[in-house]
């Protein structure tokens, strides 16, 4: 609908065809391109003398923030990792109690087998309680400054706490 009203809206269609008049009444006509209007924005601030945007490295980083980062990086590692057992559990020959077999052979230490654990289990743990806090965000609680610093170390210290006993087991 958007572009049936730009192209009535053009320079000369309004005024050539009076019976899109309506139409074209509340339509600002398209005179410049994407391109032309981003170089005007760039020419009105190098003129201003305006910064370009901050990045990253600027900001002094807070708890909100590594728990924002966290919980989007936890997301993306679990849905590829559970993508990549998927695809690889249908393009693997063998069942499921092989490669089990295999990875007992590899004879590793406790050590490293619980160290592969937390690796596992500190994900899963952060991004549930995280997503829990999300929902309680939903419903409108919690959004003051302390409680959102409170409820982040909260997360962060139950998935430490479930981490260590889940590798635990």
């Amino acid at each position: 609908m958007a572009l049936l009203l730009r192209a009535f809206a053009r320079p000369g269609v309004c005024l050539a065809r009076p019976q899109y008049s309506v139409i074209c009444r509340h339509v600002a006509p398209m005179g410049t391109t994407a391109k032309e209007e981003m170089n005007k924005f760039w020419a009105k601030n190098a003129k201003l003398n305006r910064p370009m945007s901050p990045h990253l490295a600027i900001y002094q980083w807070s708890v909100p923030m590594v728990m924002s980062v966290t919980f989007r990086g936890t997301g993306v590692g679990l849905s590829g990792a559970i993508s990549a057992f998927a695809v690889l559990a249908l393009a693997l020959p063998g069942q499921y109690p092989y490669y089990l077999d295999l990875i007992h052979s590899l004879s590793v230490g406790p050590f490293l087998i619980g160290l592969a654990k937390f690796g596992i289990s500190f994900p899963l743990s952060f991004h549930t309680f995280n997503g829990v806090r999300h929902l309680w965000w939903d419903i409108g609680k919690g959004f003051r400054i302390p409680e959102v610093y409170r409820t982040g170390y909260t997360v962060i210290g139950l998935s430490i706490i479930t981490s260590i006993a889940l590798a635990l087991l």
